[in-house]
């Protein structure tokens, strides 16, 4: 699955030991998405990939691909959502026409006059 969204909050790495003595690390961020009801969601990045966080800050627009996984423990449910991938926004078509170097009132100047004598070829029927 993938949603784009807005990094707005980096929670601490968490590391630890399982009982089968191997190490584990994990880090939680949360995302805002756009829609016309935002929603908030909270990721999880386990061992090496924390790394795809490097070079991302809080305010970026970021597309995320994550998995849901579900497990049940002492009769309640647990449920993570576990991004694997994590790329910039790519600019959506407005955003892209904003940062033209073109204002958008910048249009070519309207043909030249024609000069007395010159009768423009005007066929039309109306």
């Amino acid at each position: 699955m993938e949603i784009k969204g807005k990094i707005i909050q980096f929670l601490p790495v968490q590391s630890g030991t399982s009982k089968a003595g191997n190490e584990w690390s994990k880090q939680e961020f949360v995302i805002e998405t756009g829609d016309q009801f935002p929603r908030k969601v909270c990721f999880t990045l386990f061992g090496d990939k924390i790394s795809l966080l490097n070079g991302i800050s809080v305010g970026d627009e970021v597309d995320v691909s994550f998995n849901i996984e579900s497990r049940e423990y002492n009769g309640k449910w647990f449920h993570n959502i576990n991004a694997w991938r994590i790329n910039p926004a790519q600019p959506t078509q407005q955003a892209a026409q904003q940062d033209s170097p073109f204002p958008p009132d910048d249009v070519p100047p309207p043909p030249p006059e024609p000069e007395r004598g010159d009768e423009p070829n005007d066929d039309l029927p109306f």
